[in-house]
């Protein structure tokens, strides 16, 4: 690093690390089991006459379709660069930098930390219970000392629903001093009613949601975040004029019609027959043992030879997730559920792999 950039740097952006997505750790193989992406790939058609164009910052076509898919109103309703840009789009507009802190339940998704830290804002954890629901009691010990609250629900690595319960102690406990958001990346792959029903009743809830999981679009940074009308005009005063490219609008807008969105669902009930069949049969191996739930479209093993398992399955091409960094997530590895002929080829290497070790 240069000193002209040392000079200048932000001494909070100095002890930043950055997230470790799925391709920062891994690039190249055959089987990509890291990242909880879709194994289906759906055709879509562009109209290139708009290119030369800017874009709307809300296209009406996207607002609108996903507003009827989720059951909420259009002008409760806001679209972004994956739910990514909405979780940094509520630490923008709800948290002082330097001065107030967000809440997070580990084991759970990375971003929510990161994100406040990069506008230095302050990050308080209550970590999760042993079966993986939320230590409410500690949450509510924090009221008046966060200004927004993350839960995942199916948690992510956990693959777990938070009883709905817990999240309405939560949100009543902070009705009147800070956001509650419940992201819904994999609500799809859950028998749990979506939050997003609860808008009107919950007026500090916010809702994330994202069409990179169950609708196989992770390469077009597509994310909707719901909440009343006043918190979704909050955030577009903090969003960038322009954050939906032409095509990702095209796109969107073509899966949520009626016509896709039940295509999507046969897909949906594919996936979750072969989670079934792909959990049954690494859980018939004494070298594993499931952690949490399997409420999304990923399962979480504890595994015998955790590494050793990773580098070779990354040989052989296939690559899955390290969750044993995680709090309470000791030799754990996550594992997407992809096509039927990628978790053969899983099931086969990692069972070449245990031959191996025991020859």
């Amino acid at each position: 690093m240069s000193q002209l950039v040392k000079n200048l740097l932000c001494s909070y952006v100095k002890a930043l690390q950055p997230y470790q997505s799925a391709r920062r750790l891994y690039s190249g193989g055959q089987d990509w089991l890291n990242a909880n992406e879709s194994p289906f790939a759906n055709d879509y058609q562009l109209d290139s006459s708009k290119l030369n164009r800017y874009p709307s910052c809300q296209p009406s076509s996207v607002i609108n379709a996903y507003a009827s898919y989720a059951s909420v109103k259009p002008e409760e309703t806001l679209v972004s660069r994956g739910a990514d840009e909405g979780i940094e789009l509520l630490v923008r507009a709800f948290c002082e930098p330097g001065k107030d802190s967000v809440l997070i339940c580990p084991p759970t998704y990375g971003m929510y930390a990161i994100s406040a830290q990069t506008f230095n804002v302050g990050v308080e954890q209550v970590a999760l219970n042993d079966d993986f629901s939320l230590n409410t009691d500690a949450m509510c010990a924090l009221v008046g000392k966060v200004k927004v609250v993350f839960i995942c629900s199916p948690n992510n690595p956990t693959g777990t629903d938070v009883p709905a319960a817990q999240i309405e102690k939560v949100l009543n406990a902070f009705a009147d001093s800070a956001i509650v958001v419940v992201d819904e990346a994999y609500i799809e792959f859950s028998s749990a009613q979506s939050w997003a029903s609860k808008l009107a009743q919950y007026p500090n809830l916010v809702v994330l949601r994202t069409l990179s999981k169950a609708f196989a679009l992770a390469g077009i940074r597509c994310g909707f975040t719901l909440a009343s009308a006043e918190i979704i005009q909050a955030l577009l005063k903090v969003i960038a004029p322009y954050p939906l490219p032409e095509p990702v609008a095209q796109i969107a807008a073509q899966a949520l019609t009626d016509e896709s969105i039940l295509h999507i669902k046969q897909q949906i009930a594919i996936l979750d027959q072969q989670k079934g069949k792909l959990l049954y049969n690494l859980l018939e191996m004494p070298q594993f043992e499931q952690v949490g739930d399997s409420a999304a479209n990923f399962i979480l093993l504890r595994a015998a030879q955790r590494e050793g398992l990773m580098n070779y399955l990354v040989s052989q091409g296939i690559l899955i997730r390290d969750q044993s960094k995680q709090l309470n997530l000791q030799d754990c590895l996550r594992i997407t559920v992809g096509s039927d002929e990628q978790n053969q080829r899983l099931l086969e290497a990692i069972q070449r792999f245990y031959q191996s070790e025991q020859a």
